[in-house]
């Protein structure tokens, strides 16, 4: 398949989490907990995912911490972990995927990232990662209080970056949130693997086949 030319090349815009970079709050905990049952009922009850993604959405930890110890007085030290001991989350790079991102920077695509992430925690990880240095813009969801799939947090990026979605293409592993990204124009792919998401960037002529590598 023809290289995409330079002037019709589209413009990545990458998910983090569960993309590039692996967190997981069962990082931490299964060092804390006993048994995977446990663990697992306190990350459904206690500090669920809806309870995380105020934090995305930029409330404090501390406030997190406060609401989610009067529900559950008797977890308050494994609560406290959830935000002092963030760092232990981050398993690391999800190298395949983080492999496509520099493989397309070298290609000379413009590579932004949207992310659902609490303004208070991305500063931990953005040391950690080299691969974020390829973005020319980084959306954080904490700092707007806005969180995917809201389609504002979408509009917003497209106003930064300055392109029509219909130029972007759109990578993330939440399903509603390919779906709102479709919705707006984007051409959005559900990530599921680093190998899949090669295969359908190589469909789309952005990588070269391995025959053509």
């Amino acid at each position: 398949m023809a290289e995409v030319q330079a002037q019709e090349k589209p413009v990545i815009v990458f998910d983090l989490g569960g993309v590039l970079i692996d967190w997981n709050p069962r990082h931490l905990y299964r060092k804390l907990f006993a048994d995977e049952a446990t663990m697992e009922w306190f990350l459904a009850e206690v500090c669920h995912n809806d309870w995380n993604r105020e934090q995305d959405g930029g409330r404090l930890f501390a406030d997190a911490i406060a609401e989610a110890a009067l529900r559950h007085p008797d977890q308050r030290a494994m609560i406290e972990a959830y935000h002092a001991r963030w760092d232990e989350m981050l398993a690391g790079e999800i190298a395949g995927s983080v492999a496509i991102v520099e493989e397309l920077a070298a290609a000379g695509y413009e590579l932004h990232a949207l992310t659902n992430w609490s303004a208070e925690t991305f500063p931990i990880a953005q040391p950690r990662f080299a691969v974020l240095d390829r973005f020319g813009t980084i959306l954080i969801s904490g700092h707007e209080r806005l969180v995917k799939p809201d389609a504002r947090i979408f509009a917003l990026l497209l106003e930064r970056i300055g392109h029509p979605a219909q130029r972007c293409i759109y990578i993330d592993d939440s399903a509603a949130n390919v779906a709102a990204a479709a919705a707006l124009g984007f051409d959005a792919i559900h990530f599921t693997a680093a190998p899949e998401l090669r295969a359908a960037l190589t469909g789309r002529g952005l990588l070269r086949a391995p025959e053509q590598a």
